[in-house]
């Protein structure tokens, strides 16, 4: 399975990447988290040292074909020589990124993440974990377009919805087999019931509800992954669950611990008093 995370640039995406890759990993999943932005930022989210070396995929990798792009050699190949081995057994690879200022597009980057997630259909049993930039390039490039499945990832506020909204209206338009809204940093209720509101106005998959976590700011702060920084986090129970449903229980349900659990209690609209504006 192939799941890619885009949404509003600081909506979370990377921390939920990250943290779900090491799940996967620690559940018995071989993984590969590639990191799909030119200012990358996944190999420290997922526990690499922020100031080691890491490769990155070469532009050479790409052939154009009359199907799209593809790789010149092996997923095997590509893995052994432009990955990293980061924590619980991930495989990290990289986009590529700009050298220097003026020097372009960054196209032919884009269209080697994009032949690498083609290929990586021989390898059925990998699960790949995509993290996109805070932008629809992703979409309109078809850099993500081999996913099966695209988490849009939203926070409780207007902006954050109408971003995760176009995204979700341009994937319609490609290959992607499920669209589908996680709901990010949720404080209370009335985010859960304004967030809830927007999807089905909007016709969105809205399957997972993740609360607001103090935690992941104190990992940010640290250089540290969620995941090792407060494993018991409400965030990290949450993740548990929405990553399990999607990747080992795909025809279930896709009710998360967070929906479940830590927002159960949460008043109705009709006793609540506070907006939220979206």
């Amino acid at each position: 399975m192939k799941i890619a995370v885009a949404g509003k640039g600081g909506a979370g995406k990377t921390t939920i990447c990250a943290t779900a890759a090491r799940l996967l990993a620690r559940s018995g999943h071989r993984v590969v988290a590639i990191d799909g932005d030119t200012n990358p930022n996944l190999h420290t989210a997922i526990g690499i040292d922020p100031a080691a070396a890491l490769p990155t995929l070469p532009t050479s990798l790409a052939s154009q074909r009359f199907d799209g792009p593809r790789l010149t050699a092996s997923i095997d190949e590509v893995l052994q020589r432009h990955a990293h081995l980061a924590p619980d057994g991930v495989h990290l690879v990289r986009m590529g990124m700009p050298q220097h200022a003026d020097e372009g597009c960054m196209c032919s980057a884009h269209a080697v993440v994009s032949a690498f997630l083609a290929d990586l259909d021989a390898d059925s049993e990998a699960v790949t974990l995509l993290d996109l930039e805070a932008s629809p390039e992703h979409l309109s490039r078809g850099t993500a377009r081999h996913c099966d499945v695209l988490l849009l990832v939203a926070e409780p506020y207007y902006r954050s919805l109408e971003a995760v909204r176009l995204q979700a209206s341009l994937a319609a338009e490609t290959p992607i087999s499920r669209v589908a809204v996680v709901a990010n940093k949720c404080r209370q209720g009335t985010d859960v019931d304004a967030i809830t509101e927007f999807c089905e106005r909007h016709e969105l998959d809205l399957i997972g509800l993740l609360p607001w976590s103090e935690a992941v700011l104190g990992a940010d702060s640290a250089t540290r992954p969620l995941i090792d920084f407060a494993p018991q986090d409400d965030m990290v129970s949450a993740l548990t669950a929405l990553v399990t449903s999607l990747v080992e229980e795909p025809s279930a349900e896709m009710v998360t611990a967070s929906r479940r659990g830590t927002f159960a209690e949460r008043p109705s609209r009709a006793d609540s008093s506070t907006e939220t504006g979206v």
